[in-house]
């Protein structure tokens, strides 16, 4: 373990610079003091570090010196592939070896792609969670990782909508999707998704599998990913007229959707009538789920069309406004 510390902090010294005693501290996770011991450790074996006292002061390498034993472990260079996400990294149990990797990474490089690489690693972040939710409690990751990983068979409990249900899995990957973690895996001849929160209890078999011939995760995730966007197509056209400030809203409540409804009123010709308000048509799902998308967008929009769809929403801002009607008086 020592041996591993003393090694990143010889390349942190490499890569960086000069650098503090307590800022090696910091980056190493130990004492200011085995910092200190460690420096000892280092000039004892021949590694030229120099001490440069005063405010500008700390610990650097003597010029020109580089070290070459940059070797990766499997697991580090297995972390590479998840650099540019060190959140999930952490989630899988990989957060060390990520780290570690980079520093080797970075001093085997010549130095002025070293600089090139840092530089992009300054101005380019991947955060994968999605804005104002919570990412899902994931206590069973790790394992269902490690699985996946040295392709172990996973005996399961999994929550569905239908109650409980045991499962022998067969882990083919994971899948990050906007903060939520997914487990691709077969479970007897089919290959289906888990969600990883729904996992009750998980237990690694010390019994193998064999990946099916062919199977790429990536193409998988795809081609799952498109049936079930095409199984949730919209059943049904909203007629809407829109004030100025509901054409803005509607491509952020609808994204593509509500781009391409204002993009096709513009191709037909409409415009504005004298309140600045525009006819246009969205694809929205049916029954609840249309009444409660088009009620996002409040006054802005005004439903025209189908007359249950128009029905339904004004229903619905009827009992509104009687829940949140004038209070009683006194009250």
């Amino acid at each position: 373990m020592r041996a591993d510390r003393l090694l990143s902090l010889l390349l942190l010294l490499q890569n960086r610079g000069r650098m503090t005693a307590p800022g090696l501290a910091a980056e190493l996770e130990v004492s200011v003091r085995t910092v200190y011991r460690d420096i000892e450790a280092l000039s004892a074996s021949g590694v030229p570090v120099r001490a440069d006292r005063g405010p500008a002061g700390g610990y650097r390498l003597m010029d020109g010196y580089r070290t070459r034993l940059t070797g990766l472990t499997d697991a580090q260079a297995g972390s590479l592939f998840l650099a540019s996400v060190p959140g999930p990294a952490h989630d899988l149990g990989l957060g060390a070896d990520l780290a570690a990797a980079r520093l080797k990474l970075q001093a085997a490089l010549p130095a002025g792609m070293g600089a090139r690489a840092r530089q992009v690693q300054d101005r380019f972040h991947l955060d994968a969670p999605a804005w104002f939710r919570d990412a899902d409690p994931v206590p069973h990751l790790g394992p269902i990782a490690r699985a996946v990983w040295e392709e172990q068979v996973l005996r399961a409990r999994y929550r569905r909508r239908g109650g409980e249900a045991d499962r022998e899995l067969h882990p083919l990957g994971l899948v990050l999707k906007g903060g939520i973690w997914y487990l691709v895996a077969r479970g007897g001849e089919a290959v289906r998704t888990y969600r990883v929160s729904r996992f009750l209890s998980v237990e690694v078999l010390a019994q193998g599998f064999e990946r099916p011939a062919g199977f790429v995760l990536a193409a998988h995730w795809a081609e799952s990913a498109g049936r079930l966007e095409a199984a949730a197509l919209p059943t049904r056209m909203a007629h809407l007229r829109l004030s100025p400030r509901g054409r803005k809203l509607l491509p952020m409540q609808f994204g593509a959707a509500g781009s391409r409804a204002l993009a096709e009123a513009e191709a037909a010709g409409e415009r504005a009538d004298a309140e600045g308000r525009l006819s246009v048509r969205l694809p929205v799902e049916a029954g609840a789920l249309a009444v409660g998308d088009l009620l996002r967008l409040g006054g802005e929009a005004e439903v025209l069309g189908p007359p249950e769809l128009r029905r339904a929403v004004a229903e619905a801002v009827a009992a509104l406004a009687e829940l949140y009607g004038p209070p009683a008086r006194g009250a």
